[in-house]
């Protein structure tokens, strides 16, 4: 199971919200290149980024701080906020992103996410952010009357690389991940999932580890990454054993 550590962009700066809200953010760096070679130095295979400002934009936002994590770190990055159409997801993509994340779109214009996949296979996942149960979108301003594991389910032929689970509730709030949720979504898709929100301990990362037959394959960490909650050797080892 692969651990991605999340570097969350809010005014070119590294922060975490609680629960998704853009008030209540908490800066951890002002130097998001260092803190991208900081993970890449800790052992990480991959880097979680989402452009926090670009999602309620509705377009990128944080392009100078993704350029620099870019530079900064041979591990491939995958990047969310606020992509939305085929020009800026090449336009990532051509830039170095290894894996670029459709959320919003995805529940707008499926089509586009079957066509940037059958264009750039193995570079495209979905990005799913649920509250109570129900698709989020525009940053996790509204929230639609879509199942979360309808959706999911509309893109299994597509060649998704994989669906991004978010439960905003439990994101940021280190109150523990939705283990029963993500897994049951897993369990209904072949496509593989990863888990986000909530994760504070190394016990969350073993009970996620615990449902990995269901098909989660990776989990996102952020604020407990970053106050020392979880040791990174320590949760890496525990993910790979």
């Amino acid at each position: 199971m692969i651990l991605y550590p999340a570097i969350d962009l809010k005014d070119g700066q590294c922060v975490r919200l609680v629960r998704g809200e853009m008030a209540h953010a908490t800066v951890f760096s002002d130097d998001p290149a260092a803190q991208a070679r900081s993970f890449a130095d800790a052992g990480f295979a991959w880097i979680h980024v989402v452009d926090l400002n670009g999602a309620f934009a509705g377009r990128p936002v944080n392009g100078d701080a993704v350029d620099a994590i870019l530079a900064a770190v041979t591990i491939p990055v995958q990047l969310g906020g606020g992509i939305r159409d085929m020009d800026t997801i090449e336009y990532w993509l051509a830039r170095g992103v290894a894996r670029v994340i459709l959320g919003t779109i995805a529940l707008r214009d499926p089509e586009l996410v079957r066509t940037a996949c059958r264009t750039h296979p193995g570079h495209i996942a979905v990005g799913i952010d649920a509250r109570d149960g129900r698709v989020a979108v525009e940053g996790w301003a509204e929230t639609s009357d879509t199942d979360a594991p309808k959706l999911a389910q509309q893109f299994e032929d597509a060649g998704v690389t994989a669906i991004i689970y978010t439960d905003i509730g439990r994101d940021g709030a280190l109150e523990g991940p939705n283990v029963d949720a993500t897994a049951a979504l897993a369990r209904g898709i072949t496509t593989p999932v990863i888990a986000s929100g909530g994760v504070s301990s190394h016990a969350d990362l073993q009970a996620l580890k615990a449902e990995e037959s269901t098909g989660i394959e990776g989990v996102i960490c952020g604020r407990a990454l970053y106050d020392g909650r979880i040791e990174p050797a320590t949760a890496l080892a525990l993910l790979a054993a």
